[in-house]
């Protein structure tokens, strides 16, 4: 068995677990009451299945992990360093606006956008849960006004 599935799956600690695995379900499957019963095929016919099933397991997992290494080094920062550069000078940009801005729109504006709902918003700010969303609203049409502005002024 172990000389078939080395063969087959060409990695001697695979064919090793998978010969183990062929007399494993061998002995669940004991004791054999059907007349006719072939042994050495049947343990043939297991030991091709798992092999078989290993190495399709292998190809799925190969491909979903060179896969995830494209997407991985797609998505690298460090291979990109125009892009990092940009994304440093908005976020600058940002802190610029947010900064020129209304001490409290510039508040309503971090808090939310840190994730944190309208009620916490409120008692964090000393204001009523209902007027969250108008302040909210004319904070970003001025944060809005300030990056462009901002933006601007650097062309």
């Amino acid at each position: 068995m172990y000389r078939i599935l080395q063969r087959l799956v060409a990695d001697p600690a695979e064919a090793e677990d998978l010969a183990l695995e062929t007399f494993l379900r061998l002995y669940q499957r004991l004791p054999i009451e059907e007349k006719d019963f072939q042994l050495g095929g049947w343990l043939y016919r297991v030991a091709t299945n798992l092999g078989l099933r290993s190495i399709r397991s292998f190809k799925r997992r190969e491909h979903y992990e060179i896969t995830a290494g494209k997407y991985a080094l797609d998505d690298a920062p460090e291979t990109r360093p125009t892009e990092m550069f940009a994304q440093k000078e908005e976020s600058a940009l940002a802190r610029q606006a947010l900064a020129q801005m209304n001490e409290r729109q510039s508040q309503l504006l971090v808090l939310r956008y840190s994730g944190l709902p309208y009620k916490e918003i409120a008692s964090a700010l000393h204001l009523s849960p209902t007027s969250i969303g108008p302040l909210l609203l004319r904070a970003e049409r001025e944060f809005e006004a300030c990056y462009r502005a901002l933006a601007q002024e650097e062309e």
